[in-house]
């Protein structure tokens, strides 16, 4: 019974997309790749650019975020130190903030940093938000390596950042590996945050385009190359999904659960 409930939830949530490839292909006569010749050759499509900018700021987004949340779980993990438990629950607490009654806020922060309008800082605002999350995925993936292993790599004489890099991390992999891919996916179709953020067109990421494509000349839109942007832009986020599908599941499962 759990087998077929799993089944028909896996279909209901992948029709949509599903129906998205079908009709980037489908054409007047038949089925071809025209619909993608237009999205790529259109003056409003998606060029090298928009491409560029969409991998840049998903790079940038994957490893900033990476490397704060690995830090702070490590410290929010095995360190104790005065005010731990409330600057964890302060950083828990951006989940509650609609991160889009910010965002004005934190467009004029980036013009006082001189950050406004780039990729740079629409990158750090993206890791902000993705902050609580991979903060508290860190702390308990490390909660659950036994203190042991760390205690006995300390007392061979490696220091916390060696015992960090050379013990803890390959055994929090997992978790590491699903706070990336979170941050990946976020980053690489987030919408609202570089419509807000990002005013130069040499800027825009690929989301953006692909939604622009639906403001035409007399309200023409072309439905069909609009769903191959669609289908285009899912393609990596389904093929990550899938090779690193294991140790997404073994993150959630040795650390999410905890704590």
């Amino acid at each position: 019974m759990r087998r077929l409930t799993g089944a028909a939830l896996a279909i209901l949530f992948l029709f949509p997309l599903a129906w998205s490839a079908f009709a980037s292909v489908r054409t007047p006569s038949g089925f071809g790749l025209e619909n993608y010749a237009r999205l790529f050759n259109a003056d409003n499509g998606i060029h090298f650019e928009q491409v560029f900018n969409s991998v840049a700021v998903s790079v940038l987004t994957v490893g900033g975020t990476l490397v704060v949340s690995t830090l702070g779980g490590y410290a929010f993990g095995r360190f104790t130190f005065p005010g731990r438990d409330a600057l964890f629950l302060l950083t828990l607490a951006i989940l509650m903030v609609p991160y889009a009654t910010i965002l004005i806020a934190l467009y004029v922060l980036l013009g006082w940093i001189g950050l406004q309008d780039s990729l740079i800082g629409l990158s750090l605002v993206l890791i902000m938000f993705q902050l609580p999350f991979s903060v508290f995925m860190m702390r308990n993936s490390f909660e659950a390596v036994p203190k042991e292993i760390e205690e006995a790599a300390l007392l061979d004489g490696c220091g916390s950042f060696r015992a960090l890099t050379r013990i803890m991390l390959p055994a929090v992999k997992p978790g590491l590996i699903t706070v990336g891919l979170f941050a990946f996916l976020t980053s690489w179709s987030e919408f609202f945050a570089p419509l807000i953020l990002l005013n130069s067109t040499d800027k825009f990421t690929m989301m953006l385009t692909v939604v622009n494509m639906r403001t035409a000349t007399f309200g023409a839109i072309d439905y069909a190359a609009l769903e191959a942007g669609v289908t285009f832009m899912a393609v990596p986020c389904l093929v990550l999904f899938l090779v690193l599908q294991r140790s997404y599941v073994r993150g959630f499962m040795s650390g999410a659960v905890r704590g």
